[in-house]
């Protein structure tokens, strides 16, 4: 296994933890970004990985993805990701594991705070919690931050991609406007749902083909496969699935004005935002966008808000990314460039 300094994606992590418990069938990873606004925020993803420096990587770069999401939050956390790996496609994680999980959380005291993310669910929290404090997106009352972030992400992304329809096309109204979504889980397809109830045209794309018919049948929208969706001739394309989709050979494929999506890390490399800034695409950067689960978790743990507070801060997600496309204006630096200076700043790396 290449060494984990090694590795392109790896950005001074203050701490980058590997575990290992057989009893529990229990392999794991908690990368810690940065704790200069606070401890180590980030969900916990489970899934299969065909080697474990590609699991590696993915904690790398979805934690140094947390400091930046949680710094453009304004949040007074850091920024950190858990990966637990599956040893199958489609397994589902076991009680065990999450206990496990949850104690290798417990033994960093404090510097990792975990959530909910791809593969997990509120009823897993609620395991990991029982031998941690440290974790958010737990069942709450009526009225209170916390739970489940999806609906809370699919909120600030759909007002993301308002703005940036505004923004890149000119119009005032979604009615008309045709998104191609790739994913249409919780967040896409919260996003598909909040987009039909304005009108957008809409064709769906997913892994699981019967998901996406199922939900274009109730939404009157259009399906792709899933390898023709980024191409598809739309006035915006929003990725919404895993992330690094975003290549030299997908963005010269492009048949869109605008990019605006949930997933994480949807560049496969800094340069593919360039790529997107020299075709003229305007680019909403992904942690900016998808902010809306962590300003929910984040509040929750924090103590520091209730559920209107959390959608108070999820509608100034617009505000920060018309601060980001307005310096890439001013400076004529890509939009991703712009982002990432902008957090590196807050995170005292600049």
């Amino acid at each position: 296994m290449t060494s984990v300094w090694d590795l392109p994606d790896f950005d001074d992590h203050e701490g980058v933890h590997l575990f290992r418990n057989p009893e529990a069938g229990l392999t794991a990873i908690i990368a810690v970004h940065s704790t200069h606004l606070g401890p180590a925020a980030g969900g916990v993803r489970f899934w299969h990985y065909a080697d474990s420096n590609r699991a590696i990587t993915d904690a790398l770069r979805l934690s140094r993805g947390m400091s930046y999401k949680n710094a453009m939050a304004g949040l007074p956390l850091g920024g950190g990701k858990g990966v637990v790996l599956a040893s199958r496609p489609g397994e589902a994680i076991s009680h065990a594991q999450l206990e496990a999980f949850g104690a290798a959380v417990e033994s960093l005291g404090g510097r990792y705070v975990t959530a909910e993310d791809v593969g997990m669910s509120e009823a897993s929290m609620k395991v990991i919690a029982t031998r941690t404090k440290h974790v958010s997106g737990l069942p709450v009352a009526a009225g209170g931050a916390g739970g489940d972030p999806g609906p809370y992400t699919a909120s600030g992304v759909y007002q993301g991609v308002k703005a940036a329809a505004k923004r890149g096309l000119g119009v005032d109204s979604m009615a008309g406007v045709h998104v191609a979504i790739q994913g249409v889980g919780s967040v896409g397809g919260g996003l598909a749902r909040l987009l039909a109830a304005d009108g957008a045209k809409l064709t769906l794309a997913d892994v699981n083909g019967d998901k996406a018919k199922a939900l274009a049948a109730e939404l009157g929208a259009a399906t792709v496969p899933t390898e023709e969706i980024l191409a598809l001739e739309a006035d915006v394309v929003s990725p919404n699935a895993l992330g690094a989709i975003l290549t030299a050979e997908t963005i010269a494929a492009l048949n869109t004005k605008v990019i605006a999506g949930g997933a994480n890390n949807q560049l496969a490399t800094r340069e593919d935002g360039s790529r997107l800034h020299a075709r003229g695409v305007l680019y909403a950067p992904d942690y900016v966008i998808n902010a809306g689960g962590i300003i929910n978790v984040g509040l929750e743990y924090l103590g520091q808000g209730d559920r209107a507070e959390v959608e108070a801060r999820i509608a100034r997600i617009p505000e920060r990314l018309i601060e980001v496309w307005d310096e890439s204006d001013r400076t004529g630096q890509p939009a991703s460039d712009v982002a990432d200076a902008i957090a590196r700043r807050l995170i005292g790396r600049g």
